[in-house]
């Protein structure tokens, strides 16, 4: 039984028109026969794939007509103070994140870390142009930005080169995460003229020693080092 293609009436076998609306009759099987044009096309339509190379383009004119306007905009406009300069480091500091993973995805992780520390580090620099003096960049905030970069970059290579194991990646980062807030503490204190000595870090470090004795206990024993694997499902 076949049915009207536009209003749905139900059809007789032999009709050529639908007694309704004077559609015609359609048989599928006999479309390439009967009528020249096929009424669905036989070519698929697709989306083209957005590339990589038009997608760095893309951010980078955003970030650049971003940076360019807020720069006029400062210049010509609002003077009183250098804001743009805020604006303008974080375009490039976006752009140096965001861009070498986006066209170099067979980037070196080392090479892209130590470029975000760098853009770091001109981000401040930048800032540095709208506070009273520039000693806080050079003596705090370029030491701690080139410490964290640093550890990013060991706990990376440790985790390719040692053990990329869940234990061995939690001993690695509270390992780093203690020397990283005692070295934090330390950076704090010479930049406020104190003795060297820590406060705050201490409680830190505390922690973070019980923390890396249990794991490398567990690391040491097999029996527990198995359990552990089998409750926490890795």
């Amino acid at each position: 039984m076949s049915y009207c293609v536009n209003c749905g009436v139900k059809l007789d076998p032999s009709l050529e028109r639908c007694p309704l609306c004077n559609t015609p009759v359609i048989n599928p099987n006999e479309v390439s026969h009967t009528h020249p044009v096929p009424p669905f096309p036989k070519e698929k339509g697709q989306v083209e794939v957005v590339k990589s190379k038009d997608l760095a383009i893309l951010l980078s004119v955003s970030l650049t007509a971003t940076a360019a306007v807020c720069g006029l905009l400062n210049l010509l406009v609002f003077s009183s103070s250098p804001w743009s300069l805020y604006v303008i480091g974080a375009c490039l500091l976006l752009w140096v994140l965001f861009i070498p993973a986006v066209i170099y995805t067979r980037m070196s992780l080392y090479a892209s870390l130590l470029l975000d520390g760098l853009a770091a580090g001109l981000y401040q620099y930048l800032i540095s142009f709208n506070t009273a003096e520039q000693g806080w960049f050079f003596r705090l905030a370029l030491p701690i930005t080139a410490l964290v970069t640093a550890e990013a970059i060991l706990f990376v290579f440790l985790i390719r080169r040692v053990s990329s194991a869940f234990l061995m990646t939690g001993l690695y980062f509270f390992v780093e995460a203690g020397l990283l807030c005692a070295g934090i503490e330390l950076l704090i204190r010479n930049f406020l003229s104190l003795p060297p000595g820590l406060s705050w870090s201490a409680l830190v470090l505390a922690i973070c020693a019980v923390i890396v004795i249990s794991l490398l206990t567990i690391l040491s024993r097999s029996r527990l080092r198995n359990a552990v694997r089998r409750r926490l499902h890795f």
